[in-house]
């Protein structure tokens, strides 16, 4: 027997669990979510979704208000002369 088999839990290791699939959810869960990794200090500051939610949601109307300021103009098109 392998060590990790050693360390599992009998119950994990009983046969009917043997049909299982890894990952047979994980595109579903991928289109369905929107998971984002914090930082340990950060998650100290928001601890939930919603604490997080209430504190970007300011942010981010303030960029989007701010985003025609910061965009490259645009250039017009260079006509072109018939030789």
């Amino acid at each position: 027997m392998s060590k990790a088999r050693d360390d599992t839990r009998a119950e994990y290791r009983r046969k009917d669990l043997a049909p299982l699939v890894r990952g047979k959810y994980y595109k579903r869960v991928m289109v369905g979510s929107n998971l984002v990794l914090l930082q340990p200090e950060i998650h100290k500051a928001f601890p939930s979704s919603e604490a997080v939610n209430k504190a970007s949601t300011p942010m981010a109307a303030f960029m989007h208000e701010l985003q025609p300021l910061t965009a490259e103009p645009k250039r017009a098109a260079k006509k072109r002369v018939a030789a």
